[in-house]
């Protein structure tokens, strides 16, 4: 049994592992939740003038975690919590066994293009993650929370595939239509396996010849699909232009609008996302808040309708964790709004009083940090 622990900082110790993430004012996650601590982490939250902290206690049991949050609050919090919370819509959970069976799936993918298994490893795979979308009806994603290899380009297309999804079914596409843009997720990027390592993993910024091959996946990857016939002509048009824009900046052919595939259109936004809030040896990662600003802010780049489902399919402040006020003041996230991403409803952890930042005026000029 898990079990959530407020500690003054002064009785923190290495090993303890933390139960919240630090956040900074512009969004930044200094330390991830879950983190083991270490003697740096506790020096520099005794910089920041952090009084105490949330850790964790015992093993590990997903179901108990609502249950601990709503634990942590006083009394007359917890009143007030428990009236006012709604329940986020479930996210999609893998169980350890699939996550290896997946790893090991897309890793087979990428190390031999011309295997005769080829199709059906890729619609094994797919199976896997679409069941873990529809055991639970998930319709929304927890970025990061797959873990299913470290190698980048593994993780990379799991997370964009699962999400491609998700977003797929917001959107209304048939049962099909969902799975096929499954694999066409799955297989965005396969075209990197035939781009050298040395660009592939180079951890400066490419040069303007290195990034023109780079380039050159998207249209790799066609090549690798188009003489296979068990794969359908509009997987293999997703993975051909997943990096095109609407206003016809994109690659490899600088086509426009609804000249894109919609496949395509859907896998772009899940793959600029998973990209910006990824680290990578030459970036740091972008906060998930800061991502989905980046993403509104590409307007002219990105289908609007695909944007509005993949807003709705996210969740940046799930209900039970804990922000910090423009105000200065904590807060609790009672309810998440599928037509406002940024701007949960809260409930002030100091005052008590219950922030509706989407649709309450006098809210108007207050933000999460």
């Amino acid at each position: 049994m898990v079990r959530r622990r407020y500690i003054p900082l002064r009785t923190a110790q290495p090993g303890m592992i933390l139960d919240q993430a630090i956040i900074d004012r512009a969004g930044r996650v200094l330390i991830a939740r879950r983190t083991p601590l270490e003697d740096f982490h506790i020096d520099g939250l005794r910089k920041m003038g952090v009084g105490g902290i949330y850790i964790r206690e015992g093993e590990e049991d997903p179901d108990q975690e609502v249950e601990k949050e709503e634990q942590s609050l006083p009394a007359a919090l917890q009143k007030t919590y428990d009236k006012v919370k709604v329940r986020d819509p479930a996210r999609v959970k893998i169980s350890e066994s699939v996550r290896k069976r997946v790893a090991q799936g897309v890793q087979y993918l990428y190390q031999d293009t011309n295997s005769a298994d080829f199709t059906n490893a890729s619609r094994s795979i797919t199976d896997d993650l679409l069941k873990a979308i529809e055991d639970n009806d998930a319709v929304a994603g927890d970025i990061g929370a797959l873990q299913v290899s470290d190698e980048y380009t593994f993780k990379h297309s799991v997370d964009v595939a699962t999400m491609a999804m998700i977003v797929a079914r917001k959107y209304g596409l048939n049962d099909n239509q969902v799975y096929q843009i499954g694999i066409a997720g799955l297989l965005h990027d396969i075209g990197k396996s035939k781009i050298p390592n040395e660009i592939l993993n180079k951890a400066g910024k490419l040069t303007d010849d290195e990034f023109t091959i780079m380039k050159m996946h998207s249209t790799y990857g066609y090549h690798i699909l188009e003489p296979k016939k068990d794969i359908s002509q509009e997987v293999k048009l997703g993975v051909l232009q997943h990096h095109e824009k609407m206003n016809g900046k994109g690659y490899p052919m600088q086509v426009t609008g609804e000249k894109i595939h919609l496949f395509s259109r859907i896998i772009s936004v899940a793959d600029i996302y998973d990209a910006l809030v990824t680290e990578r040896p030459y970036k740091k990662p972008f906060s998930p808040r800061a991502a989905v600003e980046m993403i509104m802010s590409m307007t002219e780049e990105l289908d609007i309708k695909v944007m509005k489902c993949f807003m709705e399919s996210v969740i940046l402040y799930p209900v039970g964790s804990d922000v910090m006020l423009s105000t200065g003041e904590m807060a609790r996230v009672v309810e998440n709004l599928s037509y406002a991403v940024l701007r949960p409803k809260v409930l002030g952890l100091q005052s008590g009083k219950v922030y509706d930042l989407a649709n309450d005026v006098k809210c108007a000029n207050i933000i999460i940090l």
